[in-house]
């Protein structure tokens, strides 16, 4: 058995490398910590990381196609804030940017949904501190989000 700590880091493959650095910049806040022309490629990271890189982004060019959804692969990418006022000020981005898909609360995670400009999903997501986690300890529903309720439920209590 592999003793895997956590997840490191993700690598999309997206057609416009530079709409897609732009995009992880300016809406979810990311660096460009490297490049590799070579590779079409860039690594990023986010903004309260310690890794070298959270994402690596592969330009493929404009004539890359990606499989409608429904097909098996990746689904999203989830990126976790401190506060539930982290996530109500990245609700305010996604909906400026036009990236905002959905909302949903998971039982411990309050979460939206968004999409970058390849259509590549990702969610940013709030975790309850472990000590509020209850039954959801073992369970993840998928619920409406009322991110107003939650706010006041949870303003202050930070999971960094």
């Amino acid at each position: 058995m592999i003793a895997v700590r956590r997840l490191n880091h993700a690598v999309l493959f997206v057609s416009d490398l530079d709409r897609a650095v732009e995009f992880y910049r300016d809406v979810l806040g990311m660096t460009v910590i490297a490049t590799e022309p070579r590779a079409n490629a860039a690594f990023l990271r986010a903004s309260r990381s310690e890794n070298h890189h959270d994402l690596g982004l592969f330009g493929l060019g404009s004539g890359a196609t990606r499989p409608p959804r429904g097909y098996v692969g990746l689904y999203h990418l989830a990126w976790q804030v401190d506060t539930i006022d982290d996530l109500v000020g990245a609700r305010k981005v996604l909906l400026a940017s036009g990236a905002l898909r959905g909302e949903s609360s998971h039982g411990a995670t309050k979460s939206l949904y968004g999409v970058d400009p390849d259509g590549n999903e990702f969610e940013i997501m709030w975790m309850l501190p472990r000590d509020r986690w209850g039954s959801y300890e073992s369970s993840a529903p998928v619920e409406e989000l009322d991110l107003t309720a939650e706010l006041s439920r949870w303003k202050g209590v930070s999971t960094a």
